[in-house]
């Protein structure tokens, strides 16, 4: 059975893009990092959610499929889990130096989080981000981070 878990997906922009968003609207996005934070507890678990995300040709789906096109993705942090950590991640990017919300309502049309896209000018850092998780909830499971280059198309 695959594996159910949150990710959080960190995306670069290398220029200032005026952005669709679905439903939500246009919105300018400054050059910088962004981060984005999903969860994945369909059939394929993580493995098929993160590919989906990978993709360079797919119909939009969810709020992040509108900004990846733009984006180069750089950084996967994820955790396999059951437990629901995906408003708890945004919770916790949110309090970290530099975080930023731009888009309200980004990513989390079914919780009642501010957004679950987080601006950083500079991207933070695996290790900060999960002391901080782990003040908040000791008994979080660690995240592993994993390297990406994939050119936007």
């Amino acid at each position: 059975m695959p594996e159910a878990g949150t990710y959080l997906l960190f995306m670069h922009l290398d220029r200032e893009a005026e952005i669709t968003v679905g439903h939500l609207g246009t919105f300018g996005f400054a050059a910088a990092y962004y981060c984005y934070v999903g969860s994945a507890r369909g059939p394929g678990g993580l493995k098929a959610r993160l590919a989906r995300h990978l993709r360079h040709r797919k119909k939009p789906h969810w709020h992040v499929d509108y900004l990846l096109p733009q984006a180069t993705v750089t950084e996967v942090w994820t955790v396999h889990s059951i437990e629901r950590l995906e408003c708890l991640c945004a919770h916790t990017l949110l309090g970290m130096p530099g975080a930023e919300v731009l888009v309200h309502g980004f990513g989390s049309s079914d919780c009642r989080c501010e957004t679950h896209l987080v601006y950083f000018s500079t991207l933070p850092s695996l290790r900060g981000f999960c002391g901080r998780l782990r003040l908040l909830n000791p008994g979080v499971p660690f995240f592993t981070g994993t390297l990406h280059s994939s050119a936007a198309s």
